[in-house]
């Protein structure tokens, strides 16, 4: 299916929905291609080429949405389609605050697909695989299971077509490597991953994904746990980027209007450490959530949520930014065309500070760093408390010695924020969300 075969084909919708009644009408085509590749042992395990292509419509009438979706483009299909989603908005309830968004006067230019992706040769995929795995396992004779080793790309195309004279579509394309590992020492297992995913094959290091899995295995065996203790913590930037996960939907104004977010009311205030700046970047340039529009063809922005320690904005789609007399933020978020658009963060990120990671642990006589969290899902993002199982090493005398599990770190999102004393300048994006190294002031350690 080519583009202009499916924005032909997302037009005669519309066309099709406005006769037949519709008020305002939108129809959302996706063409996608992904590519898996697991080895182990050196060999390939699995190879997986999936395709998925299809176009959902939402419809309008007399204040009420109707939507439905279909993957067989045959005229008869895209025919009952309309004819469903017609259907459907009569059993709706009516909002006034149901609508489309109107034309756009530009869309940013973001880079989102780099086409030799899918030119490259199937083998040299599966020798990057190769590589991962290869690489991990040289690095110490007690990397004994290589439980993942892979690669995977994808390639989409979005169309997007509305009766309010929004008629856009745009390529991407994503690529990248991924490992998960086990280490084994005296009856003792500790586990590793790494990844890396960007928008060029040549950007992808197999070696660097490989040996970051190993020494993150291999530096937790013999852990035990602390004593309980108040004390620094330092977060390393994938459990800063798990605590930024929780928060990301409180910063929706979805949530905000449901009644479900722990800053509803607190714009405008201090809810966070000077220190700290959160932003959501549709646009941000190399990273492979980046487009120029988003799910319901708004343009995307760069969205300052938390701007030095002050709750400034929410994202909004079209829906809450008409409830609130906002304009949308363009986080109409939309995976596929089986689905009506909510709203989502797209490249979410803490900004990083001046400070590295060394430094921020350098300072500390006697502390934590984190490097894994259990149970982080049981955070309630609408009280903010939260109490998890954590892992890391000790840090002493400004360096970090032992391994340690085995214990719990408990406490409120809004106190963690707050509490945030020190930034580091290694901002690290994990696929959509990021952050860098973040030191607390204290926190409470629950060990043996």
């Amino acid at each position: 299916m080519s583009q202009i075969a499916m924005r032909e084909l997302a037009r005669q919708m519309v066309e099709r929905a406005q006769a037949k009644g519709a008020n305002q009408s939108e129809a959302y085509g996706l063409d996608s291609k992904e590519l898996s590749i697991d080895v182990s042992k050196g060999i390939v395990e699995t190879m997986k080429l999936a395709e998925d292509r299809g176009i959902g419509i939402r419809v309008f009438q007399n204040g009420k949405m109707g939507y439905s979706f279909t993957s067989d483009l045959s005229e008869t299909a895209l025919e009952a389609t309309v004819d469903r989603a017609l259907a459907n908005a009569r059993w709706n309830a009516e909002d006034r605050f149901r609508g489309l968004p109107g034309k756009a006067e530009a869309y940013p230019e973001v880079n989102t697909h780099d086409p030799a992706i899918a030119g490259i040769p199937v083998e040299r995929k599966i020798e990057l695989a190769k590589t991962i795995e290869a690489t991990a396992k040289a690095v110490d004779p007690r990397i004994k299971i290589i439980e993942r080793s892979s690669y995977s790309d994808a390639e989409y195309r979005v169309t997007i077509i509305n009766s309010q004279g929004v008629d856009a579509a745009y390529q991407g394309a994503y690529c990248g490597g991924y490992a998960y590992l086990v280490a084994e020492e005296n009856g003792e297992s500790q586990t590793g991953f790494s990844l890396s995913y960007g928008l060029s094959f040549d950007g992808i290091d197999p070696q660097k994904i490989g040996k970051e899995a190993a020494e993150k295995a291999l530096r937790m065996l013999g852990a035990k746990p602390l004593s309980s203790r108040r004390a620094p913590v330092v977060f390393d930037p994938y459990v800063a980027t798990q605590f930024l996960g929780i928060l990301a939907p409180s910063l929706t104004a979805e949530a905000v209007q449901k009644g479900k977010s722990l800053f509803a009311g607190k714009k405008g205030q201090k809810i966070a450490a000077a220190e700290v700046t959160i932003i959501d970047d549709g646009r941000m340039e190399g990273r492979i959530l980046s487009a120029p529009f988003d799910g319901e063809g708004v343009p995307t922005s760069r969205t300052v949520l938390i701007d030095q320690g002050s709750l400034e904005a929410f994202l909004h789609n079209t829906y809450t930014a008409a409830k609130e007399g906002a304009a949308s933020t363009g986080n109409g978020s939309r995976g596929s065309f089986r689905g009506t658009p909510e709203v989502g963060t797209t490249n979410f990120y803490l900004q990083a500070g001046e400070r590295p990671p060394d430094e921020l642990i350098g300072e500390i006589e006697s502390g934590f760093y984190v490097t894994e969290v259990m149970g982080m899902h049981t955070a309630n993002p609408i009280s903010g408390d939260f109490s998890v199982g954590a892992a890391g090493l000790l840090i002493e005398q400004g360096r970090l010695t032992r391994p340690v599990r085995g214990v719990a770190i408990a406490g409120n999102l809004l106190d963690w924020l707050t509490g945030i004393d020190g930034v580091g300048s290694d901002l690290t994006f994990f696929i959509g969300k990021g952050a860098p190294t973040l030191r607390a002031k204290e926190m409470a350690i629950s060990g043996a």
